[in-house]
Formats: C-alpha cells, sequence, structure tokens
C-alpha cells in the first residue's frame, strides 16, 4: 500500500514517523524524569518526616516517659498519609507490646523504674534475618524501599535506626549501638495519581505538537521540497510521452534547483538528439522507401517489421501477406531460406530464379557482440536484365558474328578441355576440319554479301550436322571446324560425310556449294596437344583438296600420308 502512495504522502510519513519517534521518545524521558522528580520529592519528604518522629520519639524516651512513646507512636497510625508505623527493637519485633524491655531497664537501674504491662503479645514485623533490617543496623542510615499493599496499590516504606546515645547508657547500656528501628510506611496513591496526571499531561501536549508539527512539516516540505519534486515527476511523465518542449521552474541553487536545471539541460539534449534522429530516420526511411531493391526486416522474435515497396513489387505480393507468411515464405522456399539464415559465412548474393525473374537474394541473422539476435534481414534486387547482359555479352565473346556459330576462342578452349579430359579418362575425340571449294570465286564473281549467305549457308548445315553437345565453330574465314566429344574417328567420318553431302544438295541463291574436309581424332592418333591435333585434321583437309576437292579424308600421323 505504501508503494502506491504519492510522493508527498510518503515523505509527510516518513517525516511524521521521525517526528512521532523523537515527540514520544522526549514525552518518554519528560514523564520518566517528572515521575522519577516527584518519587524523589516523596523520599525527602518521608525521610524528613521520618527524623523528626525519630527525633521526637527519642525525646520522650530520654524524659522517661516510656508509656507516652507507645501513645505516640499508635497516634501516628492514625496520620492518613501514613499507612503504617512501628517501633521495632533489634530483631524485628514490634516494641511496646511486651515486658523485656521494661524488664531490661528496672533491673539495671536496680529500681523498678516502669510499671510492666499486664497484658503482653510478640508481634514479629520483620524477620530477624531480614536484609534491608539487617543493613541499617549495619549502616544505622534510613533505607527506603517501595512494596505494594493487598490492593496493588504503590507503598513507600522507610527503615530509620533508633541509635543508642550516651544519654540512653543508664536505661539501655552501652552493648548495642543501635536500640531499635522505626519503620514509616505512606501510601503512593495520591503520588501516583500525580505520576498518572502528568502522563496524561505529557500525552495531550504530545499530541498537539505533533499535530502542529506535522501540520507544520506537511505544508513547509509541501511548498518546498514535495512541489518542485512532484514538477519534475510531471515534466518527466509528459517527455515519456514525447513532449520533449518540457521545463521546469528553477526555484533557488539548492539541490532541488540542480536538479530542475539538469531536467532541463536533459530534455533540451533530449531534444535536439531527436531532432536529430528524426532527421536521420526521414533520411533513411526516404532510403528504403525510394530504393529499388526490396527490402524485409525482422525483430528479434522473426516478426517482419519492414517491408518496402520494391519488396511489394519483386516478391508481387502485399506487405499484408508478407507479413502474414513470414520471414522463412518470403520466397516460397522456406527450407532454403533457413539454410541461408544458418548460414553465417554467407556474404554475396545468392541467384534464385522467382516468377520469371532473376533475384538477387542477401540474407543474413544479424548478431550483436554477445551472439545476441537482434533480427533478419533480407535485401532483393532484381538481376533478370543485368543476367541477360551478361549471356548476350557471353555468347558475343563466344560466337561468331556473321554465322552464329562458337568463334575461334570458344573453339581454342573448348578443344583444350576436352582434349585433357580425353587424355585422362582415354573417352574418345574427334575434330573434323573443312572450307568451302572455291570460296574466293564466290567472292570475285558474285560478291561478298553472296560470300556470306553461303557461309551462314554452310554453317547452318554444319550445326544441323552434329549432336547438340558437340561444338560447331568457325575457324577463319571460309575454314569451320566440329568438335566431337566421345566420338571416334569412324563415326566423326561419317558424320563429315553426311555433312558433305548435305552442303552438296543445298542451293544458295541458285548456286552449288561444295567442301573439302579433314577427320583426326585420339585415342587413334597419338597428337600431343589440341593444337597438333587441328594441325593432324588441316592436314587431312588439304589432302582432301589435292584429291580433288569435295571429299573427306581421315588424318594420319605423318601429316604427308594418306590413310
Amino acid at each position: 500500500m505504501i508503494k502506491g502512495l504519492r510522493i508527498r504522502y510518503k515523505i509527510m510519513l516518513v517525516v511524521g514517523l521521525a517526528v512521532t519517534i523523537g515527540l514520544v521518545a522526549t514525552a518518554y524521558f519528560y514523564t520518566q524524569r517528572q515521575e522519577q522528580a516527584v518519587l524523589a520529592q516523596n523520599e525527602r519528604t518521608m525521610q524528613k518526616l521520618t527524623e523528626s518522629v525519630s527525633q521526637g520519639l527519642q525525646s520522650v524516651m530520654l524524659h522517661g516517659s516510656a508509656d507516652i512513646a507507645s501513645a505516640y507512636a499508635e497516634r501516628l497510625k492514625g496520620v492518613p498519609e501514613i499507612s503504617d508505623f512501628r517501633i521495632l527493637r533489634a530483631n524485628g519485633d514490634e516494641a511496646f507490646r511486651d515486658n523485656k524491655t521494661i524488664n531490661e531497664v528496672n533491673g539495671r537501674r536496680g529500681e523498678e523504674a516502669f510499671m510492666p504491662r499486664e497484658t503482653e503479645v510478640r508481634i514479629p514485623v520483620l524477620a530477624a534475618d531480614d536484609p534491608r533490617l539487617a543493613r541499617v543496623l549495619q549502616e544505622k542510615q534510613p533505607l527506603p524501599f517501595y512494596t505494594f499493599d493487598t490492593k496493588g496499590v504503590k507503598e513507600l516504606t522507610f527503615l530509620a535506626p533508633i541509635e543508642n546515645q550516651s544519654k540512653c547508657y543508664k536505661c539501655h547500656g552501652r552493648a548495642r549501638p543501635v536500640r531499635g528501628v522505626l519503620k514509616l510506611t505512606t501510601s503512593l496513591s495520591t503520588v501516583e495519581r500525580d505520576v498518572l496526571k502528568v502522563r496524561h499531561d505529557s500525552l495531550i501536549v504530545l499530541g498537539l505538537a505533533l499535530m502542529g508539527t506535522m501540520l507544520l512539516t506537511g505544508y513547509t516540505m509541501g511548498r518546498t521540497v514535495v512541489a518542485p519534486i512532484e514538477a519534475v515527476t510531471d515534466a518527466m511523465s509528459r517527455v515519456s510521452g514525447g513532449a520533449l518542449e518540457q521545463r521546469v521552474p528553477i526555484h533557488g541553487n539548492d539541490e532541488l534547483g540542480h536538479m530542475a536545471m539538469s531536467f532541463n539541460q536533459m530534455t533540451s539534449e533530449l531534444q535536439d538528439t531527436y531532432q536529430g534522429l528524426q532527421a536521420e530516420q526521414d533520411k533513411l526511411t526516404t532510403i528504403i522507401f525510394g530504393a529499388g531493391e526490396g527490402i524485409v526486416v525482422t525483430d528479434s522474435d522473426g516478426a517482419i517489421v519492414l517491408v518496402n515497396p520494391a519488396a511489394e513489387r519483386l516478391i508481387q505480393k502485399s506487405r499484408e501477406r508478407i507479413i502474414k507468411e513470414g520471414f522463412d515464405d518470403l520466397l516460397d522456399d522456406p527450407v532454403s531460406m533457413r539454410r541461408w539464415l544458418a548460414d553465417r559465412e554467407n556474404r554475396g548474393p545468392i541467384s534464385v530464379l522467382y516468377k520469371a525473374q532473376v533475384l538477387n537474394v542477401y540474407v543474413s541473422t544479424i548478431h550483436v557482440e554477445d551472439g545476441h539476435v537482434v533480427g533478419s534481414a533480407c535485401l532483393l534486387r532484381d538481376v533478370t536484365e543485368e543476367k541477360r547482359l551478361e549471356e548476350e555479352l557471353r555468347r558475343l565473346s563466344t560466337t561468331d558474328g556473321l554465322t552464329g556459330l562458337f568463334n575461334r576462342r570458344y573453339l581454342d578452349d573448348t578443344l583444350r578441355r576436352e582434349f585433357e579430359r580425353s587424355r585422362r579418362t582415354g573417352a574418345p575425340l574427334s575434330v573434323v576440319m573443312f572450307d568451302v571449294d572455291h570460296f574466293k570465286k564466290f567472292n570475285d564473281t558474285h560478291g561478298h554479301d553472296q560470300g556470306d549467305r553461303v557461309l551462314r549457308a554452310v554453317a547452318t548445315c554444319l550445326r544441323e550436322a552434329l549432336r547438340k553437345y558437340d561444338s560447331p565453330c568457325r575457324y577463319g574465314g571460309e575454314e569451320f571446324v566440329g568438335i566431337l566429344p566421345d566420338t571416334t574417328m569412324e563415326a566423326a567420318l561419317a558424320v563429315a560425310e553426311r555433312l558433305r553431302q548435305d552442303v552438296e544438295t543445298m542451293r544458295v541463291d541458285g548456286l552449288q556449294v561444295t567442301i573439302s574436309l579433314g577427320v583426326a581424332g585420339l585415342p587413334r592418333l597419338a597428337a600431343g596437344s589440341a593444337e597438333e591435333l587441328i594441325e593432324l585434321a588441316d592436314a587431312a583437309l588439304y589432302q582432301s583438296k589435292h584429291q580433288g576437292r569435295n571429299r573427306t579424308t581421315l588424318a594420319t600421323l605423318s601429316k604427308g600420308d594418306a590413310p
């Protein structure tokens, strides 16, 4: 319940408790002192009374009036303030009740100075070994002590010694320094009433003082301490709600004033920082939402918290659908997405074919220094056109522009690679090399355009004659090469003959075209390199020309030998 109180009431409660403890302690101390003072005053009064009674009694005894002393003691018992008065012998019995002392005195004086009592009674008041009685007899000093009567009322008793003076020796002798003890008891009921009145008055004063102190403290604390603190608290509450322009008044140069100044400085700096962050956020928002790349971000729990318009366009889903389906189903492939997120070494883009688009996907799980995951992010970039251009460039870099066949660079690279594979695995490899017969005559007679059309027609025949995994290439000018992996020379010869016949039977603008071919291959020929294999096929080609053209020749190790 205390936790829910406002600071005003907490301070008043704490101060009130402290003041209450202080006032109660003060009142208790004051009351105790007053009680002690009253009791001390009562003891002094009783002591003086006891001394007076003792002196009066001795005076009576010295004049030889023992009967008067007995009557004097009886009369003292009737005084209202005195509840009990006794004259005791040293053994604790009440005096003047038997003839023991009378007989001793008459015997010591040798005459019957005092008449014996007709009736005797022994009244023991204190035990003979009572420590208080023994102390009085030994120290010869009055001794006060407190007891309670049968009704529970506190009483004060004085035991006062009756000393044996020289004037008493005649009757009582010298043997005992103390002839007896006075026991004077008075009720403290009146004193206790006074004490209760002191306590009652103290409680009234305490209550009034506490009430006045609480009111004054509450008012003073409210004006000087609580109000400034509440002003700062209220301002902080408004700041937490976004009202960073809050300021609190400064009412002095004390700690509360310094707190107000620090608060105003803090809110001013927060406002500047917030405005700076807002400006940066606006820039970042402009960049994110204006970017052509798609951006999707999650929080540490995996919930999607940001989707920019480019992501909606590239993924072809609405923002609501993307958030609903979740990060794993962003590209409709949750297995791959989870694998990419788990791969911490993934730094480069992942190319994905998604809905007729080629997307470069950058996916990462974001960790802080202690390894804690703060979220995940995905960047999507449409590279469809780039990939198309790359493929076009790659095609142009490996394709002859006139015939559409592979160019010389592609031929060299592919043949070298296939040659090494054949040497490594023992698989057969053949090449078919040919050129157009009398091609210069076509150019000179019909023009270069006609020559180009002839070359394109021959290239079409070559492409159709080879398999899809063979490589039709333009070697240069009117020369062509076909690379045939996993093909023996005999099989390559059949391909070459079919190609020769196709070219011979076709017509280009009404003109007949023929070709001369040479075939070389592994492992039948022990060529040491891809270049040497081409040279063997070239030698066979020229042998076909020397033999009349429009024919195919198989190469041998000796370039000049016929097969």
